[in-house]
């Protein structure tokens, strides 16, 4: 798990109300102050829309079709990436 998500579940799992300062996480996870206000508050999403375990699937879809000689298209990876991402996902 990324580290910036770490520290989001760290201060996910306070007690309510329970106070704490972004510096202090900052410092506990090593992750830029901004991003982990602008994350944990919900005003920036991540940008990347797969999971490790969903890029992994997709590498393994490409390495199957390769092995059966069949070149995978950019609109194949696409569809197949939309598929398991349940959204739309850009090319990179």
């Amino acid at each position: 798990m990324p580290a910036i998500d770490e520290a989001i579940a760290y201060i996910d799992s306070l007690a309510l109300g329970e106070n704490f300062e972004y510096v202090k996480v900052v410092k506990m996870y090593g992750v830029d102050r901004i991003t982990l206000s602008r994350r944990h508050r919900r005003v920036q999403r991540p940008r990347q829309k797969l999971t490790p375990q969903q890029e992994q699937e997709l590498v393994r879809y490409i390495k199957r079709l390769t092995e059966r000689h069949i070149p995978p298209t950019r609109e194949m990876i696409q569809n197949f990436a939309l598929t398991i991402a349940k959204e739309l996902v850009s090319e990179s």
